[in-house]
């Protein structure tokens, strides 16, 4: 009957212009995720130039939080990326992922005498990796504790994870003006001399455009390892530059490097390194005076006075083992909870280590926080918590 016609021709209409009209394929592909994007892409050329465009736009950094324990067989971190990946809206370039010592490596007994999660952290990286685009570089840390913002919205209140399974990954999307570096420094018995090349190499050396540093030094509690530190640390600590982070249990990802495996006895450091003109950063240190929920406010307060644009922006919360609610005498949760006061649509990243690299300063533009004074700032404590912004540039 006409129905049927008229049902053909609105059809091939439709098939017209899904075949012709970039606008209106653009408007359609741009709801999809990246992956069933780039399943669209193969389609035509027509829809490969658009998922291009659409890809190109999506500027903003997405995050995938685990906090719920799971069957024994896989950490909660990899059945979530496994999940997640299929729904994120960006194709991740580079991805730092920090997950819990505990049961990341096995080491966790259960009760009851079960037999003890077998669980190898190497495996566990693996199967993390294996879902990630083959071209991002990924940073993978084992800390004792995590700070994470759960899925969904950038205001969801952060929590600060001491014990149990968690973990969080970070994904950075191909940013305009922005290049994010992973760098890996270490030190075993046979080389003694530090290689200072390997610092242009990371972009951390001659490079204008450095504004943040992140490091993370594993196997801290080795002789030697707190000078191999300062080797590193002190030729970055340039009141223009940003530098947070802490030491963690290990590394367990490091693409870059897959195939030398680390000699045990080595120790290092591991890391990413923000460049670029439009990146805005500001850091503070709470140290031991800061005990309870006015003095925590009060550190907050000088990081919400730097003045960091909050869109685009994200937080890290780098702490010692020892700070959490047994420093604030079982309060949980304040540090993060005081960020989220401050900063109600920052979502909050980070770990509870074994030492804490950092300092107050400020970088916006060329606006720096305190006068050179010849005085190096003291980057290296313990007992303390680095609370870090850093905002990626105005997203369009």
């Amino acid at each position: 009957g006409r129905g049927g016609r008229g049902g053909a021709m609105e059809a091939a209409k439709g098939g017209f212009v899904l075949s012709n009209l970039a606008e209106v394929v653009e408007r359609v592909l741009g709801f999809l995720p990246t992956k069933a994007l780039l399943r669209a892409a193969c389609v035509c050329r027509l829809w490969r130039e658009c998922a291009r465009r659409i890809l190109r736009a999506r500027q903003s950094l997405a995050w995938v939080s685990a906090l719920e324990p799971g069957p024994a067989d896989s950490h909660a971190l990899v059945r979530a990326m496994a999940r997640e990946l299929e729904k994120v809206h960006v194709l991740p370039q580079t991805v730092l992922y920090i997950a819990d010592a505990e049961t990341f490596s096995g080491h966790e007994e259960c009760h009851e005498q079960k037999k003890a999660r077998k669980r190898n952290s190497k495996e566990t990286a693996i199967a993390l990796e294996k879902l990630l685009p083959k071209r991002c570089q990924v940073l993978g840390l084992v800390t004792p504790g995590i700070v994470v913002t759960p899925m969904g919205s950038s205001s969801n209140r952060p929590q600060e994870i001491e014990d149990g399974e968690a973990g969080f990954a970070l994904l950075f999307p191909k940013i305009d003006g922005v290049k994010i570096h992973t760098f890996h420094f270490s030190k075993d018995v046979k080389n003694r001399v530090f290689d200072e090349s390997k610092f242009a190499e990371a972009g951390l050396k001659n490079n204008p455009d450095l504004r943040v540093v992140l490091l993370f030094g594993y196997n801290s509690w080795k002789p030697g390892a707190t000078r191999f530190l300062h080797q590193i640390v002190n030729p970055l600590n340039e009141k223009s530059i940003i530098l947070a982070g802490g030491q963690v249990e290990s590394f367990t990802s490091l693409t870059s490097e897959n195939n030398n495996v680390q000699p045990g006895d080595a120790y290092g450091v591991v890391g990413l390194a923000f460049s670029g003109p439009q990146i805005q950063s500001a850091t503070v240190l709470l140290d031991q005076d800061v005990a309870d929920e006015r003095t925590a406010e009060a550190a907050m307060q000088r990081l919400k006075a730097a003045n960091i644009p909050e869109h685009n922006t994200i937080g890290f919360m780098f702490a010692c083992v020892g700070r959490g609610y047994r420093h604030y005498k079982t309060k949980r949760n304040m540090e993060a909870d005081a960020f989220r006061k401050f900063f109600p649509n920052v979502p909050l990243f980070g770990f509870f280590g074994h030492g804490e690299i950092g300092c107050d300063r400020i970088v916006t533009g060329n606006f720096v926080l305190r006068e050179c004074n010849d005085i190096k700032d003291n980057l290296l404590h313990g007992y303390t918590t680095v609370m870090t912004l850093i905002h990626l540039g105005s997203t369009k």
